[in-house]
């Protein structure tokens, strides 16, 4: 192991994680061109059937196989355990089984999640469900399942990764449990939701997995414990910084950008945390009783007018200083901690 970092490494903070888009977007790219053979080689184990569906939820072929260059995401996940590996001082390529298992069980979370919610669309063209029915849908999210566990398992090693993987999975289905049913509980009153019940949920559905992620991608490039802990660290904070802009755009982000219709997320009772904030605001009960009105574009200028916008970008900016100090004073190879904090702030700075 390399750890190159010094003080070069640590220094810049919350500033240097707000920087360099372009930069970004070229790790991005090129972290996906590295995992993608990998994840077409093990896609293709499937049942010809079912890779088709998976296929298809990564953007590869359209309905019935014809190649497509749909968007498949932006391979957060992927880079993350690319990154993880380099973190350690190990070639990019360390990571990519940990990359390729990740994607397919974050993919495969898209999957059921699309059901769960009734969501028809998934990046700007039909869900896979309503592409290919229900029960088709389901069974490919399990097959991804199985592939990233047998992907896994046929590392040296892979008993411990296959278990780290399945207790991310075990943290993602509790935040989905605690998000489902949060949506029938009351907008105010004793049983309403608290913004540290929001920030476990967040943590658990969307942090398990980015957390898992880095860490296994550390941990297939031979890091020592210290390292793996702190970056399964950024990824839980990451993934309450990212759930909480996420809340932001479900609210007042663009659609021809996030393709989510405008107040989506409040005609689907969803408990984000700008909501939860302003309805502890003097002008709460007024807030409540428009979103049960259906009233939701008076609801959410009014949220708005009572900070629930600006406390959710400053508590997703306290959660990335979080992220910082998790980085700081940890060995890591110097180009990967930087590549680290370009991606999380891109990912903070999103569309917002």
């Amino acid at each position: 192991m390399s750890p190159g970092t010094g003080r070069a490494a640590r220094q810049g903070g919350t500033h240097d994680l707000l920087a360099g888009a372009d930069d970004t977007l070229r790790v991005l790219d090129r972290c996906r061109a590295l995992v993608r053979p990998a994840l077409e080689e093990a896609v293709g184990r499937l049942h010809p059937w079912v890779g088709e569906m998976a296929a298809y939820s990564f953007g590869w072929c359209e309905v019935g196989g014809a190649p497509a260059a749909a968007s498949g995401g932006k391979g957060v996940r992927q880079a993350l355990a690319v990154l993880g590996a380099e973190a350690a001082g190990a070639p990019g390529r360390a990571g990519v089984t940990a990359a390729v298992a990740v994607e397919l069980v974050h993919t495969f979370s898209l999957l059921h999640d699309d059901i769960m919610d009734g969501d028809v669309d998934r990046r700007r063209r039909a869900a896979v469900w309503k592409a290919y029915g229900t029960g088709p849908a389901v069974l490919a999210g399990d097959a991804l399942f199985a592939l990233a566990v047998e992907t896994l398992a046929a590392q040296p090693g892979g008993g411990g990764a296959v278990r780290t993987l399945s207790a991310a999975l075990a943290d993602l289905v509790r935040g989905q449990a605690d998000d489902l049913l949060f949506a029938g509980r009351p907008w105010t009153g004793p049983e309403r939701v608290r913004p540290e019940e929001y920030r476990a949920m967040a943590e658990h559905k969307t942090g398990a997995l980015l957390g898992c992620a880095a860490a296994l991608g550390a941990v297939l490039g031979g890091a020592g414990p210290e390292t793996v802990g702190a970056l399964d660290r950024v990824g839980r904070h990451l993934g309450i910084a990212f759930q909480i802009v996420d809340d932001v755009l479900g609210i007042w982000g663009d659609p021809t950008v996030t393709g989510k219709p405008v107040h989506g997320d409040l005609r689907e009772r969803k408990k984000t945390f700008p909501v939860l904030v302003a309805l502890d605001s003097p002008v709460g009960d007024r807030i409540a009783a428009l979103l049960e009105s259906g009233d939701v574009s008076r609801a959410a200028a009014l949220i708005e007018e009572a900070g629930g916008r600006s406390a959710a970008m400053a508590e997703a900016r306290r959660h990335i200083t979080a992220v910082e100090t998790a980085l700081a004073g940890v060995p890591m190879a110097a180009g990967a901690a930087g590549e680290l904090r370009s991606l999380l702030g891109y990912l903070l700075r999103r569309e917002v």
